[in-house]
């Protein structure tokens, strides 16, 4: 037996527990209790920390080149946000925020290393608790926005808009973009018999993402579906592959249409629909809007290249956040690490790109990680994605399968088995 598989983890009676085995539950665990970010730190954080110090212990790790790039460019990151906080009016809470941003980062690069070790397997692993969890905060949502059980509405709501076990709408909607993706490939790689449960969920979901009324999770989700759809269009096996995928959009797009038009039907959805349908909304515009504290952060980071601190732009400069992830980056982490991560983001694409090419077991899940993690990359131009942990999910998904790489099926880029997931 090879020595990553020997190890045992003893327990009471005659069975012993394999410590892979165990390892493999705790990340499904950590990844499924994203799901519940309501306050913060949230429990997924005490999760995550604790993947962070096990998996490395239990040999369930897979580093290159690759991979310490990397770690190494978010470590420029983090490096910049502590330096930054040194220059803040509140030391304290900057330097919490770079703190954050340090255990994120590396959590998302000992995950990678965890998905390079088994790329087929632990990527699937990660994928299934992602869609349990969105599943549980897209039926608290449901739950609370139609108020089906008392107090509900005022827990699962804000504002309006359903948020889950989320507290900020926006980032619930986004949070269940890759888990439609996910739900799509599933269509796409079982027979039609075993379609039925992942159809149901699909719908569950993309019901909940309207709810949401967040305009960035909308732009997230068609970037997300029109990158999968163009990839797995480009990279499918069989004209019957792409057959399929064509009638599922259209199939897909017929539901949407009449799901849409039922919920319109309900007054208090409509008009709050018709509103954030709007591409600029009145708080966006103005000295004092969205663009103006924006063109008032492109000013600033010119005049501080050591960057101003973490959450500092709202409590001297602006009345709110930048709500663009870029600009917060810089003055977040000054120059060096705004630049180091818009290199994070640029090689997450690029490198990505070039890897939905590669005919290796892993493309189909690779492609709903990398469009998934595309849609987010886009929607950070409208709102602040740095804190957002399940881009630090796509991100480990991303890398990890990067790393494992792996020899094509066929020179072609057409020439890939279909994998069941």
């Amino acid at each position: 037996m090879p020595a990553q598989q020997s190890a045992t983890l003893a327990c009471p009676g005659p069975a012993a527990v394999s410590l892979a085995s165990a390892m493999r539950a705790c990340v499904w665990l950590a990844v499924f209790s994203g799901a519940v970010v309501l306050s913060e730190p949230a429990p997924t954080d005490l999760l995550c920390l604790g993947l962070v110090a096990l998996l490395p212990l239990a040999g369930m790790q897979r580093y290159d080149r690759l991979l310490v790039w990397y770690l190494a460019l978010w470590l420029v990151v983090t490096a910049g946000a502590l330096i930054a906080a040194s220059t803040s009016s509140e030391i304290g809470r900057s330097a919490t925020h770079a703190t954050v941003t340090l255990y994120l980062c590396v959590f998302s690069a000992v995950l990678a290393a965890f998905v390079a070790t088994k790329p087929e397997a632990h990527g699937t692993l990660i994928l299934k608790a992602y869609l349990a969890a969105a599943l549980l905060a897209a039926g608290a949502g449901l739950v609370g926005y139609f108020d089906a059980l008392p107090g509900s509405f005022d827990i699962f709501t804000k504002f309006g808009r359903a948020t889950g076990t989320f507290k900020d709408p926006n980032v619930f909607g986004a949070f269940l973009v890759p888990a439609l993706l996910y739900v799509l490939h599933l269509v796409l790689t079982r027979p039609l018999r075993r379609s039925v449960g992942p159809l149901a969920a699909g719908l569950v979901l993309a019901f909940a993402l309207l709810l949401s009324f967040s305009r960035g999770a909308w732009l997230n989700l068609a970037i997300a579906l029109a990158a999968f759809s163009y990839l797995h269009l480009v990279t499918a096996a069989s004209s019957l592959l792409r057959l399929r995928l064509a009638a599922l959009i259209l199939a897909a797009g017929l539901i949407a249409a009449l799901a849409v038009t039922t919920a319109l039907q309900t007054d208090s959805v409509s008009s709050l629909f018709s509103v954030r349908a709007e591409l600029v909304q009145g708080y966006d515009s103005g000295p004092e809007g969205r663009f103006g504290g924006q063109e008032k952060a492109a000013d600033l980071l010119l005049e501080a290249p050591l960057g101003i601190g973490a959450l500092q732009f709202s409590a001297t400069y602006h009345h709110e956040d930048v709500h663009n992830v870029y600009l917060n980056m810089f003055l977040n982490t000054g120059w060096a690490g705004g630049l180091a991560y818009a290199v994070i983001v640029a090689l997450s694409l690029g490198l990505g790109f070039a890897h939905t090419l590669n005919g290796t077991p892993t493309r189909p899940i690779f492609l709903v990680a990398y469009a998934a993690l595309l849609g987010v990359v886009v929607e950070g131009l409208i709102i602040d994605t740095d804190h957002w942990r399940h881009f630090y999910v796509l991100l480990a998904l991303v890398w990890g399968l990067m790393t494992a790489g792996g020899p094509s099926v066929r020179p072609s880029v057409r020439g890939h088995p279909l994998h069941h997931g």
